[in-house]
């Protein structure tokens, strides 16, 4: 595919505004579709959680999910948006292979929430507060597979499946509205807004918030105007991003893209437009259509949602703490430095560091463990670090090696041996005899055989020279293999030399 002219990013922002807006799509964790009783489940066989009303089947009626109306007026108000006395649903109409009934059961002018506002913190201390219009909610659209071509694409593939599971599963899509005077900061504006989107929701608990499986997702408004202008740029929309860094890189394209074509005369398309992750740039989709395209009309088989104040001032009760003022007792109570708790967090490990240091590790071996080797070990399986083992299983591990157990070597064995489902830290070291030697006279054995080996390091050593100790002591790491206490070890080591310091 190629790759469209670019501007240099300074240069872009020289001749133009960038004016932004977010629609952010959260799907709910109930158990079941937001309007028929199929589970809502994630990675089942294709098609198997359907039943005619989720597949717009004749004789197929809604019924509305209660416990997502519930998650819905939650999140309204952790957003600080009002909620509406009366809202209603609506049928957007087109047709698409993955909606079976050619409409999505939306809400339009009535939803269940409306003007809220977040204020979001930079890296550089910036604050921004991006004011939401709405926030409504609907059911989601089945999956397509485009099998065959080179891009993944419906353009030139073969042929094209769908899978209806997660047709019908609920939803609450967060529309801001427009962001005006982001700057050189537009793009890290995207990122921050997702990201405490999606740390809300998960801090309600009303989603599993995985964006790699979908749970969140965003749209990225861009448009750009010209320096003194009042008049706003055509927009366009990139669909579906899932993940931080892609909202940012996203973004930051497309201002690039889009200055390099107003600057050379030309005009930007209101479209929608597909991102790429492996090539980091952005295609064109469909004509973006309008509110009036979609023949918007009162849903005839749904009643209006009507929540009593009285219920609403409940669920506000239920609110769990705001996630900025969560992040800093955090980070006040485990005492981390600015970089190490941006790491964390940055990492979206903060809710696993919380969990294994209330399991009764200390803050920074639980912060040390989950950014180190348990990251490093879920990039390989390209899974989320905190889907690959248990906070408690990480704390029981920190506890084998603060009581001397295992070195942070043996630990790390322990640990895979944890993910492949051997059992707990315990079992594993018991498994596979893992267990730090605490036998000196072990050691003191093995010490004597590499020492009689190396006769000229033993006289180094009593020369004065104590780092030749580091030969004899990798011998006997070797012979012990690796399960012995290397500072024990070079301690034995000069009391046999008779040089012990």
């Amino acid at each position: 595919m190629k790759k469209a002219e670019l501007m240099d990013y300074d240069k872009a922002l020289e001749l133009f505004e960038p004016v932004l807006g977010f629609e952010v799509h959260v799907e709910l964790n109930t158990k079941t579709k937001m309007f028929c009783g199929c589970a809502n489940e994630f990675g089942q066989g294709a098609n198997t959680n359907t039943c005619p009303t989720c597949l717009g089947l004749p004789g197929g009626l809604p019924q509305v999910n209660a416990k997502a109306i519930e998650s819905s007026i939650r999140l309204g108000l952790a957003l600080g948006c009002e909620i509406a006395e009366y809202s209603r649903f609506a049928r957007k109409n087109y047709f698409y292979p993955d909606t079976a009934k050619n409409f999505q059961t939306s809400q339009y002018d009535e939803p269940i929430a409306f003007n809220g506002q977040l204020t979001i913190e930079l890296e550089s201390g910036r604050l921004v507060t991006v004011d939401i219009e709405r926030a409504h909610m609907e059911d989601d659209a089945g999956k397509l597979t485009h099998v065959g071509g080179a891009t993944g694409r419906i353009q030139g593939a073969d042929y094209s499946l769908v899978d209806y599971n997660r047709g019908g599963v609920p939803l609450v899509e967060i529309v801001t509205q427009m962001i005006e005077g982001g700057e050189a900061d537009s793009p890290e504006i995207g990122r921050t807004y997702v990201a405490a989107i999606r740390e809300i929701v998960k801090g309600l608990g009303v989603s599993n918030a995985r964006m790699e499986e979908g749970n969140v997702r965003c749209d990225a408004n861009v448009s750009l105007r010209p320096r003194g202008s009042n008049i706003l740029g055509t927009r366009t929309e990139t669909k579906n991003v899932n993940s931080l860094r892609s909202v940012e890189r996203a973004v930051r394209y497309e201002i690039q893209r889009q200055a390099a074509l107003l600057a050379a005369g030309g005009t930007i398309t209101q479209e929608t437009r597909h991102w790429h992750e492996d090539t980091g740039i952005t295609s064109a989709g469909r004509p973006k259509s309008d509110a009036d395209d979609y023949r918007y009309f009162p849903e005839p088989d749904l009643v209006p949602v009507a929540p009593s104040r009285e219920w609403v001032e409940e669920l506000r009760a239920t609110l769990p703490e705001p996630p900025a003022a969560r992040r800093k007792r955090l980070q006040a109570d485990w005492g981390f430095a600015n970089l190490e708790f941006q790491d964390v967090v940055n990492s979206d490990l903060l809710d696993a560091v919380e969990a294994t240091i209330a399991a009764g590790s200390a803050a920074q071996a639980a912060r040390k463990w989950w950014t180190g080797e348990v990251a490093r070990l879920a990039n390989v399986a390209g899974v989320a670090a905190d889907s690959l083992v248990h906070p408690v299983q990480v704390a029981a591990l920190i506890e084998l090696v603060v009581a001397g157990t295992l070195t942070d070597r043996l630990a790390r064995q322990v640990l895979e041996g944890v993910i492949a489902g051997e059992g707990t830290p315990l079992q594993v070291v018991e498994l596979r005899g893992l267990a730090v030697v605490s036998d000196d006279g072990a050691l003191i054995a093995a010490i004597d055989e590499a020492l009689a080996a190396q006769p000229d390091v033993l006289a180094k050593i009593r020369d004065g020279k104590v780092q030749a100790a580091g030969a004899v002591i990798g011998a006997v790491m070797k012979a012990m293999r690796g399960q012995a206490d290397a500072a024990r070890v070079r301690e034995l080591v000069l009391e046999r030399a008779g040089t012990a310091e």
